[in-house]
């Protein structure tokens, strides 16, 4: 992690004043920019964690700082030790403890063991620009404090980011959610993970969400989730584009001399709209370029030279291929629609599946058409296995859509998150 002090910018910054204000210090506006406010809450920060109080977050700060951001301590247990009081300590609970440690005898401690203790803050933040570094993260703090959770990567991006995915459940029907195939969407990304969040969560506790049984949805299903499809351009709209590139200056090129990416890619890192390089009617898509002014790798609609020749999209569909899906969801932004067909080739439950997402949702259910309906996710799995597919479109506005949407965009979407696993 970079030297933080007085003037520094970036999502970093976003990430540590989210923290800082989740463990009780006030760092102002949770906007990126280290200013005065943050630098005073970063002191005290310093001051109460016996540190050189100097408001610049470097080595030794960041050592201190980063199991809070993980959301987990490692403890060596100490004579005199119990769960309870460790519990007590952290400001966490034994249930939380005894969950992260399975193969620990909570009433056997043994001096020296080594544990981990959740701390009672959550992990994933919904007030910040989400990268590809913060959702790295929080993958690796969920798994520790839910072991349940199966981790796994499905492939990596053009610029070899690992495209990881999470399932819950262990029971024989098998969904898939996605998010991020579009840079800009990055916002369908934090909605996946506190999902994951929130359902891990419920079955530790043994409590339902909106009324489904979430241990009931564990043994039924599986559901697959891969939160971001496009790590590579969702850091080029979040962080910018850095020197080091290697596609640096064609990607100058192909956004038209810009260097501002953060309202107009769309893309990957190779300029292909991955929502646009599976093959269903490619061709298609490919054919209908010239009507967008579309003549090669740039921002949007450029569906590459082939169908699924960019990694992301070819270990989408691969990873599809591997199982037996038996419903996937889309998660695009922005405009509160459900789509739902693709050539008149999804069978006749799925539309009564998505009336059901309509109605728990508040979006309005419609079918795409022109280009728009060429060579998604969603398009080629109803095409090659006549199944119910969706592409989800959260929230209103214009892309990318403010983290100020996301508690509305979450709470249109959980249900439907939970209804499509039993449906």
């Amino acid at each position: 992690m970079r030297v933080l002090r007085l003037g520094t910018k970036g999502t970093d910054v976003m990430e540590i004043q989210a923290l800082l204000r989740k463990i009780g210090y006030d760092p102002g506006p949770i906007d990126g920019i280290f200013g005065p406010q943050t630098q005073q809450a970063v002191m005290q920060f310093q001051r109460d964690n016996g540190l050189t109080p100097d408001g610049i977050i470097g080595p030794n700060t960041y050592r201190v700082l980063e199991p809070l951001l993980l959301g987990y301590a490692t403890y060596e247990i100490r004579p005199g030790d119990t769960m309870y009081n460790l519990a007590r300590r952290y400001y966490s609970s034994v249930l939380k403890i005894v969950t992260a440690n399975p193969t620990v005898n909570p009433y056997n401690l043994q001096i020296g063991q080594q544990i981990l203790i959740p701390y009672g803050i959550d992990v994933v933040d919904t007030n910040i620009d989400y990268t590809y570094e913060i959702m790295e993260r929080d993958i690796q703090g969920l798994k520790a404090r839910y072991p349940f959770l199966e981790v796994g990567i499905a492939g990596k991006s053009v610029l070899g980011k690992n495209l990881y995915y999470i399932r819950l459940g262990n029971g024989p029907n098998q969904v898939f959610y996605n998010g991020a195939h579009h840079a800009l969407e990055w916002i369908t990304s934090p909605l996946l993970m506190k999902f994951i969040e929130n359902f891990a969560k419920a079955y530790m506790e043994e409590r339902n969400i909106r009324g489904y049984d979430v241990r009931d949805i564990w043994d039924q299903s599986s559901i697959y989730i891969m939160p971001m499809v496009n790590p590579d351009g969702v850091d080029l709209v979040l962080n910018g584009l850095q020197r080091g590139n290697p596609f640096y200056e064609d990607l100058i090129r192909w956004n038209r001399g810009s260097l501002d990416f953060s309202e107009v890619w769309q893309a990957n890192i190779r300029g292909v709209d991955l929502n646009h390089n599976y093959d269903a009617l490619w061709q298609l898509s490919k054919e209908a370029e010239p009507l967008y002014g579309v003549y090669g790798p740039g921002p949007t609609r450029y569906s590459g030279p082939y169908p699924e020749s960019e990694p992301e999209s070819r270990a989408v569909a691969d990873f599809t291929r591997r199982r037996n899906f038996r419903l996937v969801l889309a998660y695009h932004s922005q405009g509160e629609v459900i789509y739902w067909n693709f050539q008149n080739l999804a069978p006749p439950v799925a539309r009564t599946i998505g009336e059901l997402f309509s109605r728990v949702s508040g979006y309005t259910l419609d079918e795409a058409y022109g280009i728009a309906s060429y060579a998604g996710y969603k398009d080629w799995f109803i095409q090659e296995y006549r199944r119910p597919g969706y592409t989800i479109e959260v929230g209103s506005g214009r892309n990318p859509l403010p983290i100020e949407q996301f508690d509305q965009i979450y709470n249109d979407n959980e249900e439907l998150l939970l209804l499509a696993a039993v449906v």
